[in-house]
């Protein structure tokens, strides 16, 4: 959890309760959030990196979790605090896996050193089993690490927000003859997650061509491979996301 003691200064000091949501976002920056925190000692309690990392629902801070509030960059060092529900739950597959014979004639040594979601996701790859749950042959590594995104405008809950030059990061993206596929890996069982880690990569890359951006959420848990497909029914509002297919394998 975002530590609650530091946001509920940060609230106080700049009046955040009595902001009107209902008319427009709260813009903050990381400077009003350092000025907030200077006197606490430890760095989980100042830090705005930290601070600011909300990825799941259990991270909000209790203030914001009690008014419905979610955080968003939208540029360096600049928030909104907006209205709205800003997470989206990662649904149970409760069908048996499905066993899924591997592409490669040898065996990956190397894949069994460590228990990384990048690894996991690698081995996934040179299976071709993200090239199978896409059903795309010609889909090859061109995506990895951070980058930052143009501009590009979007709506939450019905307010309007501008985002230019946010830092993103997916865990890998691939590029086929007519699509993008991007993908969102963890390596712990997941409840949920904020749509931000989906939809700004999704923006990020469908300004960038004009090929159809496909988004995979995906995860290792013990001997199974779980994959979701993610879409936005209107690429401009943020909570249109909707889960398009999910699969559990067993890759032998």
């Amino acid at each position: 959890m975002a530590n609650s003691k530091s946001w509920d200064k940060i609230f106080k000091d700049n009046s955040i309760l009595e902001h009107d949501f209902s008319k427009e976002p709260f813009y903050l920056s990381a400077k009003d959030i350092k000025k907030s925190v200077q006197g606490f000692k430890n760095t989980a309690e100042k830090e705005v990196r930290i601070l600011c990392k909300m990825d799941t629902r259990e991270q909000l801070p209790e203030i914001m979790r009690k008014n419905n509030l979610v955080l968003l960059p939208v540029k360096n060092g600049e928030y909104v605090i907006v209205k709205g529900e800003g997470f989206v739950d990662i649904e149970d597959i409760d069908n048996e896996a499905e066993t899924y014979n591997t592409k490669l004639d040898f065996s990956l040594d190397t894949s069994k050193i460590g228990n990384s979601e990048m690894q996991h996701l690698d081995f996934a790859y040179a299976s071709s089993l993200i090239r199978t749950f896409m059903e795309d042959p010609t889909l090859v590594l061109t995506i990895r690490g951070r980058k930052y995104t143009p501009e590009f405008k979007f709506r939450i809950n019905k307010q309007d927000i501008s985002v230019k030059g946010v830092q993103t990061e997916v865990d890998a993206g691939y590029e086929g003859r007519d699509k993008i596929v991007l993908i969102e890996a963890k390596n712990s069982k997941t409840k949920n997650t904020i749509i931000r880690q989906l939809y700004y990569p999704f923006r990020q890359w469908a300004e960038y061509t004009k090929k159809e951006v496909f988004l995979l959420f995906f995860e290792k848990r013990k001997n199974e491979y779980l994959i979701w497909q993610y879409a936005f029914a209107d690429k401009n509002d943020y909570d249109s996301i909707r889960l398009i297919k999910s699969k559990k394998y067993k890759i032998v």
